[in-house]
């Protein structure tokens, strides 16, 4: 297998909040890989311009546009906007995302629907609006950021997990009408990794962090770097007959039911 087939050179790629975290991570591996960044944050022109720097920090080619991915005429106009002055989209990342912890039997009916409008609908509204591109050019490459949550509950987190457990299913019925037009659809399901945002629990002694070092055979969180061999895989012509998966990335936790309690 050639290496030049992960190569992306003269791509564009459009990834939604990839401003910061593991987004950022995953986009970083596709510049590095040779495409042209686009990111999105909905509100803060700070936070766009601060992302789009750090990429130019690190020799890649980045852009940034200020739209929010729930929100359709604002999605379609900056899509537009997009392709007319950086490039046609050749791969998408529905990375955007939001989570509420919040008990079932407390939360209310719209923090439920606030999560489901960010993590699913907007898959669904940018998605079916670049692929119409795609469809017209021959071809693209779109990848929907799930979960573990795609596959298993956990307390407090029911609209995140029935968002992502839809966006799996969405992902597969995206592949299963767009294929035909030399659309690759796919999902990656990161599991737990060292962000700023779990730095305070990632500390030995902390319950959860000795809980997730337990329980994911790989005996480690994940390093945000460890995202970009899938991200740059799913967009290049490598995985150009790979359609609806969902590469999970999270060191085998969902390869095994856990150790027993007399086990080491």
């Amino acid at each position: 297998m050639s290496i030049n087939l992960f190569d992306l050179t003269g791509k564009v790629a459009l990834v939604t909040g990839g401003v910061h975290g593991l987004g950022m991570s995953m986009a970083k591996g596709l510049g590095h890989a040779g495409a042209k960044i686009v990111v999105n944050d909905r509100s803060s022109e700070e936070s766009v311009n601060n992302a789009v720097a750090e990429y130019k920090s690190v020799g890649i080619e980045a852009y940034g546009y200020i739209f929010d991915v729930t929100d359709e005429a604002a999605v379609i106009a900056n899509i537009a906007k997009i392709e007319a002055e950086v490039g046609p989209i050749d791969i998408l990342i529905n990375n955007a995302g939001i989570i509420k912890r919040i008990p079932m039997v407390d939360m209310e009916v719209e923090d439920f629907e606030a999560v489901i409008k960010v993590d699913l609908i907007s898959p669904f509204i940018v998605s079916k609006n670049v692929a119409k591109g795609m469809i017209k050019r021959g071809g693209g490459k779109i990848i929907n950021i799930c979960s573990m949550m795609s596959e298993l509950g956990r307390d407090s987190v029911s609209a995140y997990a029935a968002a992502k457990g839809g966006l799996k299913m969405l992902t597969k019925n995206m592949a299963t009408e767009w294929a035909k037009f030399n659309i690759q659809t796919n999902g990656i399901g990161p599991g737990y990794f060292a962000t700023s945002q779990t730095a305070p629990i990632r500390v030995d002694g902390h319950p959860f962090n000795d809980f997730i070092i337990s329980r994911t055979p790989a005996g480690r969180w994940g390093d945000p770097d460890d995202l970009q061999g899938a991200a740059i895989f799913l967009s290049s012509k490598a995985s150009d007959f790979v359609n609806g998966h969902v590469v999970y990335v999270d060191g085998g936790i969902l390869a095994t039911i856990g150790k027993p309690s007399n086990e080491d």
